[in-house]
Order: structure tokens, then C-alpha cells, then sequence
């Protein structure tokens, strides 16, 4: 079984400092990052799950939801990886997100 702690942990740090970050940081920068992201670890996931089906978009739920949006999409990721290059290529996506995020 694959230990995806630095995901999780990855996620969970992102995800706090987005509930953490002023209003207007999540207007200018910071959601638009945080969604695009959660919308892409969740193709991943679905990816992974069911390879065949057309992965299903994540739903603009607005500001003060994506931190909600990225952990949940950044655990469902975790829950099904099993190959070492996909976590690490994961984790790296949460942490440039976050830099981007400015947060």
C-alpha cells in the first residue's frame, strides 16, 4: 500500500491557508488557483478509478468553498493512487498551486 501522507499532508497545508487568507486574496488570485486544482485532482482521480468514463467536472462553488474543493479532490486523489511517480507528480501539483496562490 502506497503511503500518501505528503499528499494529504500537502493538501491539508494549502487548504488552511486558503481558509486563512483574506476576501480579497481569494478574489485576485488565490480561488481561481485553489479551483483549478481541485478540478485537476479530480480528473486524476476519476482518471485512475475508471480510466474509460469522461471525467466530470468539478462545479464552481465559489470563494470561501475551493479550500473545502481541494481537500476533498486532493484526498479522493490520495485514496486511490498507487504508483510512486503519480504521488510525487501530485504533491508537486498542490505546492506550485499554492506558490501561484500566493498563499
Amino acid at each position: 500500500m502506497l503511503d500518501t501522507t505528503p499528499l494529504t499532508d500537502a493538501v491539508d497545508q494549502f487548504a488552511d491557508r486558503l481558509r486563512a487568507a483574506p476576501e480579497s486574496r481569494l478574489q485576485r488570485v488565490a480561488a481561481a488557483e485553489a479551483r483549478s486544482l481541485a478540478r485537476e485532482l479530480a480528473v486524476r482521480a476519476q482518471t485512475v478509478e475508471d480510466p474509460r468514463a469522461e471525467p466530470r467536472e468539478m462545479p464552481d462553488a465559489g470563494l470561501f468553498a475551493v479550500s473545502d474543493q481541494v481537500t476533498v479532490a486532493g484526498r479522493d486523489l490520495a485514496l486511490v493512487l498507487t504508483d510512486e511517480a503519480q504521488l510525487a507528480e501530485a504533491v508537486e501539483l498542490v505546492r506550485e498551486a499554492q506558490k501561484r496562490a500566493g498563499v
